[in-house]
Parts: structure tokens; C-alpha cells; sequence
């Protein structure tokens, strides 16, 4: 059984608790915001990224982190090593393949009693945790996938994360080694120009890129880089899907192809205009309305009825009956097609 040592009351993130869940292949960070008596909802981050540098803008907007932590107690569990202040991951301990880490989130819910959860990834971590809903079905309400995949890498993926690997094995995390991983999360309109610098986002996830072990990213990037292909069994998936990705995301064809193949019944797009990988830091606004309608289908979105909240756009305070329809704002749910544009 799963083991957890609870860090100091000082190892606090803005009102969220660390756990260090241990696993059958090794101990997971683990940290809690919010009221454990309601619903879970767990987030995993993409290659060489934690909550605070995947997560963080979604969970600063306001309006989504409301809606968010109004209904979800939220659990952001991060790959080995990449915990904020994580060490080097012991040399003799052996690498985990996509299985093993999507095994240790089952491990999660069992150490914290958690029973069926909603589940939001980026890219790497959309595609540990479909993997974890095709493996656990019962154990997942639904999903929300930023820039998934579901397919093995292409000869190009493949050759690409070859070439990071060996910068993180030769170099570290050296310069090139970083413009990479902010190409595969960022559009080239925030990474800057040589006449525009690039974004506050861009600049902050560099310095938290620089917090990383390359040896603990590299063991991420060849366990996705070898994972298999899940297209044929997604079909089967029965839970909920919505998937968000960038039209600049070097993921768009890989969000496209994995919404052919789940059941139009039950999952959903929303393309981003102007926008890369990490829809949730660089347009997180766009997510909003998507969200709210996608957890109204489950019965979860209860409106806050707090005065001093932030007030919800689709509250219904806020418009008349006859207007909340997904057609009122220009939303298909079966599936949803569109394209989320800059003033959302």
C-alpha cells in the first residue's frame, strides 16, 4: 500500500499541501488544493514541467480557478523529479515506462480514498493519463486533454526526442536543449522575435526550466518516447472527453487524429486560434466556456453563490434560460468544433 510523508507546514504553494505518495516504482509529489470531501480532479503535466510551470496560468485566471476549485478538490501530481525542489533521481533506480506511470496514479487514488476522478493532462501528461483511463475505467469521470496523444511516435517525434535526449545526457539542460522544449509548449507569437521580446509567460517557464534535472527529465522523455500506440482501444473509452489544442501546436494532427477516433458521442474540440501546446498558460480564458459546459453534462458545475466570487459568464444570474444553449454560443457538444478566439 501507498505511503505518504506530509512535508512541513511550510512547504506550502499557495494554500496547497505536498505529499510524497510512495509507489511500487518510487515516490510521487503530490500536491492537494482545496476541499478533500468533493470531487477529485487530477492534473499531470507535460515533458520537464510541474503544476507551477504547466498549470499555473489556468489556475490564476480568475474565472477558471473558481469554477475549478469551486467544484473540484484539485491534485496535481507531477512525473518523478519533476516536483519543485526535486533531486536528481538515483542512477541505480530503473527507468519507468508509460505503464509504470500511469500504474502510480492509480496508486495516488488509493492512498488518498479517492474513488472515480476528472483528469486534466498536457500533451505527455493527456497521454499518461488516457492511458490510465483505459487501463482504470472505472476510475475516471471524464477528461480534459491539452495537445494529446494517443499514437507511437512518428519517425520525425522520435528522431526529435532522440536528438533532446542526448542534449540532456551530453549538456543538460543547456540552451538548445530549453529553445526546443519552448517551441514544443509555446506559439512563435510569445516566444519573441529578434525585434519582440519573448512573454513574461515564456521568460518564467525558461527560469523554471532551469530548476529541472536533466537526468530526471531525460527518463520522462524516453518513456514517452516509447510509448505504444492507443488508438485502437479508444473507442472503448465511455468516459467524457473534451480536448483543447492550439491551431500553432507542433500536437495539432496528433489532437485531430485522437478525436477521430473516440466516440463522437462522447468526446469533443476546441481549437485555439494563435496559440501552441499549453493552451492552459498561454489562452486559459479560451477553456473557460468549454469547461463550464463539459462539467455541466456530469451535474458538477454549481454555480458559486458567494458575493465577493468571481462571477461566472454563465451563471445564471447572469443571462436568461432561453440563452444557456450550447447553440446560443456557438458550441456543438456532439462534438464540439470550433475555435476559441483571442477575446474569449
Amino acid at each position: 500500500m501507498a505511503d505518504s510523508i506530509p512535508l512541513d507546514a511550510e512547504k506550502i504553494y499557495l494554500g496547497g499541501k505536498e505529499h510524497h505518495v510512495r509507489t511500487r516504482c518510487g515516490s510521487v509529489s503530490v500536491i492537494v488544493y482545496g476541499d478533500q470531501d468533493k470531487p477529485a480532479l487530477i492534473t499531470y503535466p507535460d515533458l520537464a514541467l510541474n503544476h507551477m510551470s504547466c498549470f499555473q496560468g489556468l489556475f490564476f485566471c480568475p474565472e477558471a480557478a473558481s469554477l475549478l476549485l469551486h467544484n473540484f478538490c484539485i491534485y496535481h501530481v507531477s512525473p518523478p523529479g519533476h516536483e519543485l525542489g526535486a533531486a536528481p533521481i538515483c542512477e541505480s533506480t530503473s527507468p519507468h515506462s508509460v505503464d509504470d506511470l500511469a500504474d502510480q496514479i492509480l496508486e495516488v487514488l488509493n492512498f488518498f480514498g479517492i474513488g472515480a476522478v476528472m483528469c486534466m493532462g498536457v500533451t505527455a501528461g493527456a497521454y499518461i493519463l488516457t492511458l490510465f483511463a483505459m487501463k482504470y475505467r472505472e476510475r475516471v469521470l471524464g477528461l480534459i486533454l491539452v495537445s494529446p496523444l494517443c499514437r507511437a511516435p512518428s519517425w520525425t517525434e522520435w528522431f526529435y526526442n532522440k536528438v533532446m535526449s542526448n542534449l540532456l545526457y551530453f549538456y543538460g539542460m543547456c540552451g538548445l536543449l530549453k529553445e526546443f522544449l519552448l517551441q514544443r509548449y509555446f506559439s512563435k507569437e510569445v516566444r519573441g522575435t529578434a525585434e519582440v521580446p519573448e512573454s513574461d509567460i515564456v521568460q518564467a517557464c525558461r527560469r523554471l526550466l532551469d530548476e529541472r534535472y536533466a537526468s530526471n527529465v531525460m527518463r520522462f522523455l524516453e518513456a514517452i518516447n516509447s510509448r505504444p500506440d492507443l488508438s485502437s482501444g479508444l473507442k472503448r473509452l465511455r468516459c467524457r472527453t473534451l480536448i483543447f489544442v492550439g491551431d500553432s501546436s507542433p500536437f495539432h494532427s496528433e489532437a485531430l487524429c485522437m478525436t477521430s477516433k473516440l466516440d463522437r458521442r462522447f468526446s469533443a474540440l476546441v481549437e485555439v486560434q494563435a496559440c501552441g501546446s499549453m493552451v492552459t498558460e498561454e489562452q486559459p480564458h479560451a477553456m473557460l466556456i468549454p469547461m463550464e459546459y463539459f462539467f455541466m453534462r456530469y451535474g458538477l458545475y454549481r454555480p458559486c453563490q458567494l458575493s465577493d466570487s468571481p462571477r461566472s459568464p454563465l451563471s445564471p444570474s447572469c443571462i436568461s434560460p432561453e440563452l444557456l444553449s450550447p447553440e446560443s454560443m456557438g458550441l456543438k457538444l456532439k462534438p464540439i468544433k470550433t475555435r476559441a478566439s483571442l477575446e474569449v
